[in-house]
């Protein structure tokens, strides 16, 4: 069971090395202790969201059940075949991460498997399942069990995972719509989107980036320069689209460079080291 289970916890990393350069070098950049839980998590999470973003050819629907079906079996039986579902439910279960956080993840991917005009509660719902919870799962982990220190960051981990989620809405703009027909922000219209609508977004997400701060300073030290690293990131991207007009955001999709990853993975190490962060 072992082997297996170190398998497992390969195959959730080798899916978060492929799809993602930002977040596997803030795994890294984690207490080892924390490097397989934190794949297995990311590995649960894109599998979910490949399906209703990328499967266009098949029953997006029925893929998503039986993804669901065979997630909550797995955390029921403490075993599945399935590589990346045997390894997040040997996390969910050593840590305790509550079910309802699953639930509404599993729901906001189902959110996008329908049309909807996103009013602000829709909005709010679908960030809390598709992006707060995430956040959540993680803190779980880094916290190990002392829920009086989880209860205390639950809340900047809620702002942390918004943030990152509005951005990635803002950067998205384009393909959102063209290749999914969404739109996610309340009271958007994309054919009349403008700098006065975007600068409105830019203030709620910088409120997000500043309440989560905060518990990014009060988290285990061996979590703390993995999640900063994220919010440096993070933080980079947003100013890097604040600096643009809506039209370019609708025109092309905003990247920051591998080059400047790894600078700002330098500066968060230099500031982790001299007690800055």
């Amino acid at each position: 069971m072992d082997l297996f289970k170190d398998t497992c916890l390969k195959c959730s990393k080798l899916i978060t090395e492929a799809y993602s350069t930002s977040f596997t070098l803030g795994i890294k950049t984690l207490h080892r202790k924390f490097h397989a839980p934190i794949y297995a998590i990311y590995g649960f999470v894109r599998c979910a969201d490949e399906i209703v973003d990328t499967f266009h050819e098949h029953d997006k629907r029925k893929l998503l059940d039986e993804f669901s079906r065979q997630t909550y079996e797995a955390i029921e039986q403490g075993i599945s075949l399935n590589p990346v579902l045997h390894a997040f439910q040997c996390v969910v279960n050593e840590y305790k991460i509550d079910r309802a956080y699953i639930e509404a993840f599993l729901k906001s991917m189902a959110m996008d498997l329908d049309d909807h005009v996103y009013d602000p509660a829709l909005y709010k719902e679908y960030i809390y399942g598709s992006a707060e919870v995430v956040g959540l799962m993680c803190l779980k982990v880094f916290c190990q069990g002392d829920e009086e220190q989880f209860e205390r960051l639950k809340k900047p981990a809620c702002s942390l995972g918004a943030a990152f989620q509005k951005v990635n809405f803002l950067r998205d703009m384009q393909s959102d719509f063209k290749d999914r027909g969404r739109v996610y922000f309340p009271a958007v219209d994309i054919r009349t989107f403008n700098n006065a609508s975007k600068e409105e977004i830019e203030t709620d997400i910088a409120q997000d980036f500043k309440d989560a701060y905060v518990g990014i300073l009060a988290l285990p030290r061996s979590a703390r320069m993995g999640v900063y690293l994220a919010y440096v990131y993070y933080q980079k991207l947003f100013r890097k689209i604040k600096g643009l007009p809506a039209t370019h955001i609708l025109n092309e999709r905003v990247r920051v460079p591998d080059n400047t990853k790894f600078a700002l993975l330098l500066g968060s190490y230099v500031r982790y080291q001299l007690n800055a962060i």
